[in-house]
């Protein structure tokens, strides 16, 4: 696998890369060196503003920009732009249906240091229960720049979840990687249980599929960058072929990529669900991969908890 890179950077990168799009129009709530829009800045300072430490402003603003035929990206910390911003994003950008991309940077347990203040454990659950909004949440820097590419191409608002958390080059590892809005990617093939991963998880749920590979398990893993609308099809595919399910999000286990396979397998097709994720509690302050480690979100729990599904057919 290539270098690792953080989705925050490969995101920057891919906004600063499709920029010269006249359409769009970037603010970012002072954060601009942390979310990376700073990249598209010093390359089109006349499409950009600094609106402050000011998110719902900012978002409000998006939506007024968004009226005039423009596409408008604003950006902060994830527990900033999906938490104080929540109301301005459902009845300014998504009620009316505007063309606004919203960025939550910084998700997760791996912001680290920062803290649980910090680390946005709830911005899936809350930007997936608005309705008409597509919710993103890429696994590396390929699918972080084709997720940009398809925000810019879609007529609508979306939500963006990145990291500052590196994680590998994972979609080199499939031949003919295609991204598609609403549709999940599988990454491998297996028949006993199928590994359904989101964000910097989707790596972790990789090397838990070699581990039971190499216990004698096939499972099947699936990168479901989209939350929503979520790709039911392959879920219940899946649901079909493997007969059992686990989920894995760098989320509360709550209202995320786990709750959304949950309700989508209980009303056409049963089988077993497992969730890995935080389970219904803050973080804390530490390295990132101590956090990972702490709360369970590791290539070894997710292979405990895929063994503990396969038990439960």
């Amino acid at each position: 696998m290539s270098q690792k890179t953080a989705t925050r950077l490969a995101y920057g990168r891919a906004l600063a890369e499709f920029g010269g799009d006249e359409r769009i129009v970037v603010l970012d709530a002072d954060l601009s060196e942390c979310t990376m829009s700073a990249l598209f800045a010093e390359k089109y300072p006349d499409r950009f503003a600094n609106m402050g430490i000011a998110e719902a402003d900012m978002i409000t603003a998006a939506a007024g920009i968004a009226t005039t035929g423009r596409i408008a990206f604003c950006h902060s910390f994830a527990v900033f732009t999906a938490g104080r911003g929540y109301d301005q994003i459902r009845n300014s950008c998504a009620y009316p249906r505007l063309n606004v991309k919203i960025v939550g940077s910084h998700a997760g347990l791996t912001v680290g240091e920062d803290g649980a203040t910090h680390q946005m454990l709830e911005d899936l659950a809350l930007m997936r229960a608005v309705p008409g909004l597509t919710v993103l949440s890429p696994c590396d820097e390929r699918e972080t720049r084709a997720a940009v590419r398809a925000m810019i191409d879609f007529d609508g608002p979306c939500y963006l979840r990145t990291s500052r958390y590196a994680t590998s080059q994972i979609t080199d590892e499939v031949q003919n990687y295609h991204f598609e809005l609403g549709k999940g990617v599988v990454m491998r093939e297996g028949m006993d249980v199928t590994l359904i991963a989101t964000g910097t998880m989707v790596e972790l749920a990789w090397a838990a599929a070699g581990l039971l590979n190499a216990q004698g398990i096939s499972a099947r893993l699936i990168d479901m960058h989209t939350i929503k609308p979520l790709d039911e099809a392959l879920i219940l595919e899946s649901a079909e072929k493997t007969g059992a399910i686990v989920t894995c999000e760098e989320h509360n286990v709550l209202g995320g990529l786990g709750a959304a396979v949950c309700e989508a397998v209980c009303q056409a097709r049963p089988v077993p669900v497992l969730r890995v994720g935080v389970n219904d509690c803050f973080g804390r302050s530490g390295g990132a991969k101590q956090l990972l480690d702490f709360y369970g979100l590791t290539p070894e729990a997710i292979a405990a908890r895929a063994r503990d599904a396969i038990g439960m057919k």
